[in-house]
């Protein structure tokens, strides 16, 4: 007799539990995949958004200000820095529109902005839309300065209207929120040799920016992990249930089998290969359905072309290797307490 064939027919007997066995592995394991997943695939397209800004040091207000716009004066003493090149600005304030928070931010490269519907120009965000009924031809007055929206995006999430970068500084009195540029030597010396001599500036080197996305996400993955991992770790405990069951249920069945000859090995690989088989299955469906709803959230967020980096390799063969190692270990002490049945009071059980 198959010992392994035993543990698949052994499964199929008892299909429902072996099913609502399987769902909590299932749920646990697809909220492990969609989880980490998404988050990986946020922090690399936040990643990419840093990384196609070409520069080295960023000069933004000093938190302790209390603005966040630096005056002409100020951009004029950063621009005239002779440790600063090819600078780059933006200039971002809101506006309340018919009781809503609109945010305004200048645009210097239009590439940046994926237009859906429309033209560049004046360009607001699918937000807009549903929150301020706005669409293109309709007219905005912000700052007193009356605006034609030419084109529609998804680029955020909040109410945006994008306009070139010099119409917006003209709106906000000549004012930046923030100042891009290279440097001629190390940036972090320039950065800080710029909130030296510059008052009521931060500068942050690019690294800086990076490192700081890198751990936020990082902290990010792991607090989805572990939510993710206390639902698997539900399904592990209903392994251990089933399986313990499994063997009071057959104590007779493995009492025949100690009887003809089988081992207390051959019982354990028994116990632990039908266990194990529940943790793979559970782990494989459940990565399907996480697949499942990375696409979809993905393509809710507007993050398709992020998809590829949501699914890689080592997170689909890591939590299918997950659910089947933790079942397997969950599937130890029923095993062990198989192998250890008396043969006599084993077939005497009713």
């Amino acid at each position: 007799m198959d010992l392994y064939k035993l543990s698949f027919n052994n499964i199929r007997r008892r299909k429902l539990r072996s099913s609502l066995t399987m769902l909590g592995i299932i749920i646990g394991a697809a909220m492990l995949m969609a989880l980490l997943g998404v988050t990986a695939g946020l922090t690399t397209a936040i990643q990419d958004e840093t990384n196609a800004y070409m520069y080295d040091v960023a000069v933004t207000p000093a938190a302790g200000t209390g603005s966040y716009l630096m005056d002409s004066q100020t951009v004029s003493q950063i621009r005239n820095r002779s440790d600063l090149y090819d600078f780059r600005e933006v200039t971002m304030f809101s506006e309340d529109v018919n009781g809503t928070q609109l945010y305004v931010e200048g645009v210097n490269n239009w590439k940046d902005v994926k237009v859906i519907n429309g033209t560049q120009g004046v360009v607001i965000s699918q937000a807009t839309v549903e929150k301020l009924g706005y669409d293109i031809g309709s007219k905005i007055t912000v700052k007193g300065q009356e605006l034609t929206v030419t084109g529609i995006t998804k680029e955020a999430q909040a109410p945006y209207i994008y306009v070139n970068q010099s119409t917006v500084r003209q709106m906000a009195d000549n004012k930046v929120s923030a100042i891009y540029a290279q440097t001629n030597g190390d940036p972090k010396t320039v950065a800080d040799d710029v909130e030296k001599q510059v008052t009521g500036v931060s500068a942050e080197t690019k690294s800086e920016k990076v490192n700081e996305i890198q751990e936020m996400t990082g902290q990010a993955l792991l607090f989805m992990g572990i939510i993710a991992s206390i639902a698997l770790l539900v399904g592990i405990i209903s392994v251990i249930n089933t399986m313990l069951i499994s063997v009071m249920e057959r104590t007779k069945e493995l009492g025949v089998l100690k009887a003809i000859g089988f081992t207390n090995w051959e019982i354990k690989g028994s116990i632990l290969f039908e266990s194990g088989l529940l943790g793979f299955l559970g782990g494989f469906i459940g990565v399907v359905l996480g697949l499942i709803g990375i696409v979809v959230i993905a393509n809710l967020l507007d993050l398709a072309e992020y998809i590829p980096g949501m699914m890689p390799l080592w997170l689909i063969l890591g939590v299918i290797f997950g659910s089947t190692l933790l079942s397997i270990l969950a599937g130890l002490y029923p095993a062990i307490r198989a192998s250890k049945l008396n043969v006599v009071e084993a077939l005497r059980n009713e």
